[in-house]
Parts: C-alpha cells; sequence; structure tokens
C-alpha cells in the first residue's frame, strides 16, 4: 500500500518541525533558522518540499519586501490527514469542530489601519465564540472602518456597523492570552505585553490595497475565518 501524500511530504523530521512552528505563526526564513537552529539553506530546501506538496504557501512581505513569509495550509492539512486516517482505518476521524462554549480567554488583533483585517477578526472570533472569548482589535495608525468590510460581515450576518478604530496604545498594560498580527507591517512594531502573551502572526494582504476591491475583502475574510477556526482548537477549555 502506498504511503498517503501527507506522510510522504511529512515524514522527515526537520520539515515535521517546520509545520509545527508554521502551525502557530507565519514565519520568515531567518526566523526559523533561528527556532529551529539550522541553516537557511537546509530549510529552505525542505521549506521548498512543503509546498511542492501545496502545504505551505510564501508572499512576499508587505513591510519589507527583501523578506519572505511562510504560510501553513492547515486546511489542507486537514483533509490530507482525514484522508490518512481513513487509508489506515475508516474508524480513523479528526475531532469534530469546537463547540462556541469550549472555549475561553482574550484574543487581541492587529493590523496597520484597523479599519478591516482586525475588525473583521475580531467580529468573526465573537460571532464563532457566543462572546466566551474577548476579541479585541487595534492598530498602529487607526483609520476609519473601510465600508467594503462592513459589507463583507453583513453578508456573513456580523453587524460591523458599531466597530470603531483604535489605537494600539489604547491597550498597552492589558494582558491578553493571545495576540495575533494580521499585516507585516504592524508585526515590526508590535509592542510588548504584561504576562508575555502568546504570538502569532498572520500574513494577510490588505484588501483596501487590492484593485479587486470587494472580492479581496471577502477573500480576506474567508482567509481569516478559515484560520479562526483552527485558532478555537488552540484556545479550548482542556
Amino acid at each position: 500500500m502506498k504511503a498517503p501524500p501527507f506522510l510522504t511530504a511529512a515524514g522527515h523530521p526537520l520539515r515535521w518541525r517546520l509545520l509545527g512552528e508554521l502551525a502557530r505563526s507565519d514565519l520568515a526564513v531567518h526566523e526559523l533558522t533561528t527556532v529551529l537552529g539550522q541553516p537557511q539553506n537546509l530549510v529552505s530546501y525542505h521549506l521548498g518540499k512543503l509546498r511542492e506538496a501545496a502545504l505551505v504557501t510564501a508572499r512576499r512581505s508587505s513591510a519589507d519586501g527583501r523578506d519572505t513569509y511562510y504560510s501553513l495550509d492547515l486546511a489542507r492539512c486537514s483533509d490530507l490527514l482525514a484522508g490518512t486516517g481513513a487509508a489506515l482505518h475508516p474508524a480513523l476521524r479528526l475531532t469534530p469542530p469546537v463547540p462556541a462554549d469550549a472555549v475561553a480567554g482574550n484574543v487581541l488583533f492587529l493590523c496597520t489601519g484597523n479599519s478591516s483585517r482586525s475588525q473583521m477578526a475580531e467580529a468573526i472570533l465573537r460571532d464563532r465564540t457566543a462572546g466566551s472569548v474577548e476579541a479585541v482589535s487595534a492598530g498602529s495608525h487607526p483609520k476609519p472602518i473601510h465600508p467594503h468590510a462592513v459589507a463583507v460581515m453583513a453578508d456573513r450576518g456580523i453587524d460591523l456597523t458599531g466597530a470603531r478604530p483604535k489605537h494600539l496604545d489604547e491597550f498597552t498594560g492589558r494582558r491578553f492570552d493571545r495576540v495575533i498580527t494580521l499585516c507585516d507591517r504592524v508585526k515590526e512594531v508590535c509592542p510588548t505585553f504584561p504576562d508575555q502573551p502568546r504570538r502569532a502572526h498572520w500574513s494577510i494582504p490588505n484588501p483596501a490595497g487590492d484593485p479587486a476591491g470587494l472580492p479581496a475583502f471577502t477573500r480576506a475574510a474567508d482567509e481569516i475565518a478559515g484560520r479562526i477556526a483552527f485558532l478555537l482548537h488552540t484556545i479550548a477549555r482542556p
């Protein structure tokens, strides 16, 4: 019996470690080499193998075009893992979705303008958890909420009309369980917070800068919603 594609791609020890790091945050090569303690050429080689398997994607940083952020496609991993279990035995299944009342904590989402990405993330997480997780958002240079963000959320049954842009200084000194940056620029200026909350970076393109207009906001919202679906498993109560 031929080994399932996921095992072939992820079976190497270093590739497995890469997947583990990228499951927590989007990272650049120099960050991965530091975390893993491996030379850049070796890390780049195995990242290439993961990209060939379509498990990992790469995107140039909008803050520094010399950097490239690598992201793990958790949805594809989920699909491949489901197929891996089924290939071994039909009784093997992935865990079901996390119910809204099974999660708790507080999460801060950050982007530059706090006008679309972080606002949508805040609204989606609050909606998905029925308020059991306290979700807030802010920006390093706040701008008015983008009307396309309001429209996209309305299509999902979420009202964003009462949202307001907030400066990240508003939350200085406040304790969070997690701080998630959604744009490359704010990642570079993200302040420290008490008790060292878990940090993660989601390198999501700014839809406001995309000439596609509304469809770009829909794509951003879809990606954010997908990432939040996996985030819920990491903030579920024991």
